[in-house]
Parts: structure tokens; sequence; C-alpha cells
């Protein structure tokens, strides 16, 4: 059943479109995604849908009757009273009707069976009775606890006044309300900011058994993958839906634009070629007649547009100036925390070169801590910290103060590389999208996500061979987030992060570390493989007496470093594939090109020439995009099995 449609909506800021023909369908239990880049405007139109504001043009129509709840980016709850009895105020209703049950219990208390009110009072207080029990009066506390705890409030936590509470767990609880409100349609916009991974892991869970339909915008793709089935993409000021979660969609979307820029390729020889025929045909008495011909096919043609997206994405490589030993980092018996108060410890961990290391745990455990107690930012309570021969580091700052705020952007970067020309410097912010006057931004004026970019631009310069990042991915968007994957994956050198990007952890991880208050724990693999082996310790029965030798550090450390060997030894293969379909693509324009020059198009012996040439390429090409998607596979399916 449709609950929501939005019919050609537009939205104009002066003479600028900010996206127009926006047709969306919200059904009957949809889980359906928003995605586009930061400032395509998909808070706009979540703010349209929601009713909060109208649009330009176009309509939006809620089915009558139909409930919508919306929470926007980082909204939290401003409210004086406690946590239990902000969320205990969403069933007031039910609240009433239990007044009013326990006011009939006193009413029959006190009449008689030969009261001629009696049976009517009776029948009131069985209806009432059912009706509050379909309600969940008899479940709504049970629901109060469940979503808490879900949030990780706990019975100590109730009264706590909300006004009290950090920006992060006041939008929790706004969230927490909302999902007891349960209206028809919940559209919520980041709704995973501020959350560690089991509350996300629990959101999942409560979102995908929700009984109404879902509109979320989100740049945790792990969490569209595991909640959503349909994906509007906003792209070039157009919305495009995809069947599938977000990974389906990347899939699709990609491969329609292959083959949009197939159909446009082939559209643009035969143009040339008719052109062409005309162009050399029309002024002959013998061929006129034949050009005038294709002149009217080109005329009557239905000519596709260049497919075009929007591809102002950063561009770079992380590149290390040389090689750090083997061993990097160690880590011995260090206790992590701060003025006396301990989050974590023993810790004990030792990073080996070209390893790219995930720490993971819930908020407030310390994890940050730990990457500034190995920088020597944050003193260590106890314990040892040790670099290895060799090694630079590189850091990123998550809360951004590496960043001085009254400098501009070309400033911040100038003046740690001062040697360098400024053309070169400007080249390189330019891959990162500061192009322009943009350079002479002062640094507190950026945007969370351009101090994001600015920061990743110091640490391209850095040559590091030791990166060290805090929260790399947050205010980047989908797209920055699958640049700075790729770089890290081709770096030639050793990465130690925090993230709670299930995805991006999956995509970089070769091992995690889990960070808990009794120390830290390692697993071999990304985020899913963490998953299944703590799935697996989890099943490890009582009886079990003694836990299997495990094998030494120095093993392990062998085992990875020959998966990664035979790992590369796939990538390189894949890559010499691409490189040759390429240059075989090349061949194959060139000799069309020529093919189409007047003077071998006239000639029959040199056209024949040319076309077995073509032919013997095209059979190339065709043997390797066979070899390149067998590689490929294989690659992925060691990746998978890593």
């Amino acid at each position: 059943m449709l609950l929501l449609q939005t019919v050609n909506v537009v939205r104009r800021f002066g003479a600028e479109t900010l996206f127009h023909k926006i047709n969306l369908q919200v059904q009957t239990n949809s889980r359906v995604a928003l995605v586009g880049r930061n400032g395509a405007g998909k808070t706009t139109l979540l703010k349209i849908i929601a009713g909060i504001n109208p649009p330009d043009d176009g309509t939006v129509s809620l089915k009558k009757g139909t409930t919508l709840g919306y929470l926007a980016q980082d909204q939290g709850l401003d409210s004086q009273q406690s946590i239990w009895g902000e969320l205990d105020g969403v069933f007031a209703s039910l609240h009433q009707q239990e007044a009013q049950i326990h006011a009939l219990e006193q009413k029959i208390s006190q009449l008689s069976t030969a009261d001629a009110d009696y049976e009517t009072t009776l029948k009131t207080y069985d209806q009432s009775q059912h009706d509050f029990s379909s309600k969940g009066g008899f479940t709504y506390e049970a629901r109060i606890r469940g979503v808490l705890h879900g949030f990780h409030f706990e019975e100590p936590d109730y009264q706590t006044p909300i006004n009290t509470l950090s920006g992060g767990q006041k939008t929790q609880i706004a969230l927490a309300k909302l999902l007891l409100q349960a209206p028809d349609i919940l559209i919520l916009d980041e709704p995973t900011n501020h959350l560690d991974m089991d509350i996300l892991a629990w959101l999942e869970d409560y979102l995908k058994s929700y009984s109404g339909a879902l509109l979320v915008v989100s740049h945790d793709r792990y969490f569209l993958d595991h909640v959503v089935s349909e994906v509007y993409d906003l792209d070039q000021r157009e919305l495009t839906h995809y069947s599938g979660n977000y990974s389906q969609f990347m899939t699709v979307k990609a491969a329609n634009l292959k083959t949009k820029w197939k159909q446009f390729e082939q559209q643009q020889t035969q143009i040339n070629k008719l052109e062409d025929f005309v162009n050399r045909n029309i002024v002959r008495a013998s061929t006129t007649k034949r050009a005038q011909a294709r002149r009217k096919q080109l005329d009557k043609m239905d000519r596709l547009e260049q497919p075009t997206t929007d591809d102002s994405s950063i561009r770079f490589a992380l590149t290390a100036a040389r090689q750090s030993g083997n061993i990097v980092l160690q880590v011995a018996d260090a206790k992590i925390g701060y003025d006396n108060q301990i989050l974590a410890a023993p810790v004990n961990f030792e990073v080996r070169n070209h390893q790219r290391i995930a720490i993971i745990g819930p908020n407030g455990i310390g994890k940050s801590t730990l990457l500034k107690s190995i920088l020597a930012k944050t003193e260590l309570l106890d314990g040892q910290v040790k670099l290895g021969a060799n090694v630079q580091v590189g850091y990123y700052d998550q809360e951004q103060q590496v960043l001085h705020p009254k400098k501009t952007v070309l400033a911040e970067i100038w003046d740690d590389h001062p040697t360098v020309n400024e053309q070169d410097i400007r080249s390189l912010l330019g891959s990162f999208l500061f192009v322009g006057d943009d350079v002479f931004k002062l640094v507190h004026e950026l945007s969370g996500g351009e101090k994001a970019r600015l920061q990743l631009t110091k640490l391209a310069f850095e040559h590091a061979n030791f990166l060290i990042l805090d929260e790399p991915t947050n205010h980047l968007d989908i797209d920055s987030r699958e640049v700075l994957e790729q770089a890290i994956n081709e770096f030639d050198g050793t990465v130690l992060f925090v993230s709670h990007d299930r995805y991006f952890i999956n995509q970089v991880a070769t091992d995690i570390l889990a960070l808990h208050p009794t120390g830290i724990t390692h697993y071999s693999g990304n985020y899913d493989d963490y998953l299944t082996q703590l799935a697996k310790t989890k099943q490890t029965t009582d009886t079990t007496i003694s836990s299997p030798k495990q094998p030494s550090s120095q093993t392990e450390y062998q085992l990875s470093k020959e998966k990664q060997k035979e790992q590369r030894k796939l990538e390189r293969q894949v890559t010499k594939l691409e490189d040759e379909l390429t240059q075989l693509e090349e061949n194959k324009q060139s000799i069309e090109t020529q093919m189409a020059q007047p003077d071998v198009f006239s000639d029959a012996n040199k056209l024949a020439d040319l076309q077995a040439k073509l032919s013997a390429i095209e059979t190339d090409i065709t043997t390797a995009e066979n070899s390149w998607t067998q590689a490929a596979e294989n690659l992925e399916n060691f990746s998978n099995k890593l």
C-alpha cells in the first residue's frame, strides 16, 4: 500500500536548482535509503518529505491517517525531564486508559450485582481492559527498558535528567523516543552518528523488524547493506530508483553507466560515419541522393546524451618516502587512561610492517586515548610504547586539532613545506577539491568535511610509512570514503586506525584489535571475520577445560605475511590485465579512426587489412576480458577467505 509519494518536486536556491523531477514512493513496510554526495540536497529533500519545508514546485502526498516521525541529524532532546519520564510520556494515552480502568475497578467494588448499571459497568470494564491490552498497556514498560538497554542506558540511568547528558546521548534518547512512538513512516537523517558498534548492531536488528516503513539517509554503508531493500540515488539534480541494498545499488549503477557509455559511443561512431559520408558525397551528382538519405537519417536520429555523473571526488595516493623495519610498534603492559582513571589495562600488542590494523571497542573505552598515548600526546599511566626502526609517523586527528584555525588552506600546507613550489601545492589541494579562491579560506571557516579533506592533504604530503588514523571517515561522504579505502589499500606502508565504520574496516583491515577494560584481543581478518570468530568463541561450551594452544605471534605474523603476499600477487595480475585491456581498447580505437579516414575508406585493400587487424584485436579483447573476469573472481574469493 502506498503511504507517501512525491511528484516532480523541485527545490531552488535563488537562480540555482538544487534538484528537480523528484519522484519517490514509500510503500507499507518499505526500507528505503536516500543516497548522494554531500551537498546534493538529501537533508533538504527529507525536510520537504517530512512537511517541515514546502517544495518550490511539485507535490508531496501522504495517505490519510498516516503518521510520520522525523529525526534530524544530531537532533538531541532539549528536556528537563528524566530519561524515563521523557520516554514514559510517549504512552500518556495508556496512562489515561489505566486510570479509567482503576476508576471502573473502584466503581465495581462499590456496586452489587442487583444494581441497574452493574452489567453495563462490567462490560465497559472488560472492553477497556481489552483495548488497554491490545495497545500494549501491559508491555510498554518492557518496551521502554528494551530500547534503553539497546542504547546502553540501564536502570541506574533512568532518573538522569536529559539536560545533563552529552550531545550524542541526547540524540540517542531522541531516537529512542521516536522508535517507541512507532510512526507509520520513520524518517531518519544520519541516525548512526554517535553510536558504537554494539548499538549499531542492535539498531539494525530493531529496524529490520520495525512494523512501519523506513526512509533513511546514512553514510554508514554497512548499516545500509543490512537494513534497506531500496535505494534512491540523488545525482545530477535528479532521483533514480534501484532495488536492493547499497552494495547491489552500486553494482547496478556502475553497470548501467558502463552500458550507457557503450551505447553513446556506438551511436557517436555511427553519427561520425554518416556525417563523414554526407560531407564527402553531398556535392557529387552520382552520390548526392544517398548523401541526402543519410542526412535525413541523421535528422531523425534520437541522439543520446553523453552519460554524466558527479565526478567531483577527491583524488590522491598515499606514498611512503622510505620503508620501515619489520617491527613498526610495540606496546607493552600499557595502562590507558587519564587523571589516574584506568580505562583499559594491561594493553599488549605489536604492529608489523604492511599490516592495516583496526582498533575497535565501545565508546569511552579509550581508543583515541590509546592512539594519543602511542603518539606521546597523552601520557601512559604505566607501560611502554616503542616505535621500530626507520618509522615515520603520520597522524589523522578526528578532533582536527592538528589544523591551525587562523591559517588559510594554502598556508596550512605551504608553511609545513616552504620549499615546495606553490603551483605543486595548489595542484594537490585541487585533487582534494580545494580549487580557485577556496585555498584562501581560513581553516576555522571550513566545514567538517572540508577540514577532513585538508587533513588528508597534509597526510598525503608527509609521505610517512606508519599512518595512525583516528576516525578518518568522519565528515567524508561515501564517495570520498571509497577513495580513501583505495588509497590505504594501495599504500606501501603500515596503518593503525580507529573507526566505527564497519564497511570501511571490512574493505581495509588485515587485523582487528578489540579494546576492553582488561586489555586488548587480536583477531585476524576484517570486521566480518571478527564477528565470525567472536560467534565461534561464544559457542565454546563450558565443559571445555583448556583452550587449544594458540599459535605464536611469530607464526601468526608469518601466516599473515604469506596471505598478504598471495593477495598482492593476485592484485598485480588483475592490474596487469586491466592495463592490457586499456591498451587493446586504445589500439582498437586507433584502427577504427584509421578506417574512417577518407583515403582508407575508399581503398578496399587497406580497409580489408585494417578490418583483419580489428577482428584480431577484438578477439584479444574478448580473451583478455575473460582472463580479467577469472582473475578478479580469484582475488575476490581469496579476499573472502582471509
